[in-house]
């Protein structure tokens, strides 16, 4: 696979990005009908420039995910690789769906009714250039802008699905070049992160009670190309770092909060892999774990005091094939099965989540996906 040079706007490292042939047709093509046994939903998104939607799975109580339906946002993709992690988020309750619209500068919201089908509720301008990212706490959302100078800005929303622009609260990223991949509050909600490639650098800023960001707090990443991240339930923030795609480099560090920046507990744990891009945590806050694009592969660490040990000698806790380039993973909400999304074959590969943190493969892999296809989220 060929690694690019880090530049601007997201697409640091080629192996992160997925650039991808967006002409692939879709629906998705189905799969086994498993719909007497539906115990949860997997979300994707199309991320096509002709219009894009969210593409909903089913999921059964062995894993296994049967394609449901696609969700028009009403908004555009870009067709390609965005370098992100966190373009689709559910809520806390499952109740709400959150979606960037890149190609048209939009966020779209969606309701998520009882059987897990979507009815469209908003759509509102990002506050930006090119949302990649959005995160949602209580009745907040923020979204991450990469385009241009780059940005967060916050949004109220309802009980309904409805968004509402927040005055005063978008904020600059540390530099106008700092290549953003995800934005995320902290279990507190009162702290938002934002991780920047290019520069190295963790952004925090706090949140008031109206709802309004302030900062950015710099924070230097403990190793290079800081990408994805997800906390623990008890704050301990977990980041994967690509190292720019060095061969077999990437690593992963944890952090412990320190006022408005964070203090490193487990500095830059190697994943013996290449290009560890995304991150996942189960409920328990026991294991993280990270796809590594360029490998094919998932690392799996134990996570103690917020300390982290590598679950394989080898690094592979997971191997999802040669040429795979996994990119996004979602846990399901009961923590027993991990899902990450093939950016080479445009499947979602599956895997059971061990009482070890290990992880077994399920034979049934969901296919179909288009080649611009990008997040996941799981219930």
């Amino acid at each position: 696979m060929r690694i690019l040079p880090l530049i601007a706007l997201g697409v640091a490292v080629a192996a992160c990005s997925m650039d991808q042939d967006s002409s692939r047709s879709f629906p998705l093509s189905p799969s086994l009908d498993r719909s007497s046994n539906v115990v949860g939903q997997v979300y994707s998104m199309s991320n096509a420039t002709g219009g894009n939607a969210v593409l909903a799975y089913n999921r059964s109580a062995d894993g296994s995910l049967t394609y449901s339906a696609s969700y028009s946002t009403g908004g555009l993709g870009t067709g390609g690789g965005l370098g992100n992690q966190g373009g689709i988020q559910l809520d806390q309750s499952g109740k709400t769906l959150v979606v960037v619209d890149a190609g048209s500068n939009e966020i779209s919201s969606f309701r998520v009714n009882g059987d897990g089908s979507l009815t469209l509720a908003d759509k509102v301008a990002s506050g930006g250039v090119m949302p990649i990212s959005v995160t949602i706490s209580g009745q907040l959302v923020y979204v991450l802008n990469a385009g241009g100078a780059g940005n967060i800005s916050g949004f109220t929303l309802s009980s309904q699905g409805d968004l509402g622009a927040i005055a005063g609260s978008t904020r600059p990223l540390s530099t106008n070049d700092a290549g953003p991949a995800e934005v995320a509050f902290d279990p507190t909600g009162t702290k938002l992160v934002v991780t920047e490639k290019n520069t190295n650098r963790l952004s925090t800023y706090s949140v008031d009670a109206n709802g309004v960001a302030h900062g950015p707090t710099l924070t230097p990443a403990a190793g290079v190309t800081p990408f994805g991240f997800a906390f623990t339930n008890s704050g301990t923030l977990v980041v994967s770092e690509a190292f720019g795609g060095a061969a077999n480099s990437s690593a992963v560090s944890s952090y412990a909060p320190a006022g408005d920046a964070w203090s490193v507990i487990s500095a830059s744990i190697p994943t013996t892999e290449t290009s560890a891009c995304w991150i996942a945590i189960t409920n328990s806050g026991r294991f993280a774990y990270t796809t590594n694009a360029t490998s094919g592969t998932i690392t799996g660490y134990a996570i103690h005091d917020g300390a982290l040990t590598r679950l394989d000698a080898d690094g592979v806790t997971g191997n999802i094939g040669a040429g795979s380039a996994p990119t996004e993973m979602a846990i399901s909400r009961d923590s027993r099965f991990i899902y990450a999304f093939s950016g080479t074959t445009h499947r979602i590969a599956a895997f059971a989540i061990g009482g070890d943190g290990s992880l077994t493969a399920l034979p049934d892999w969901a296919g179909g996906l288009p080649a611009s296809a990008n997040g996941l989220a799981a219930r």
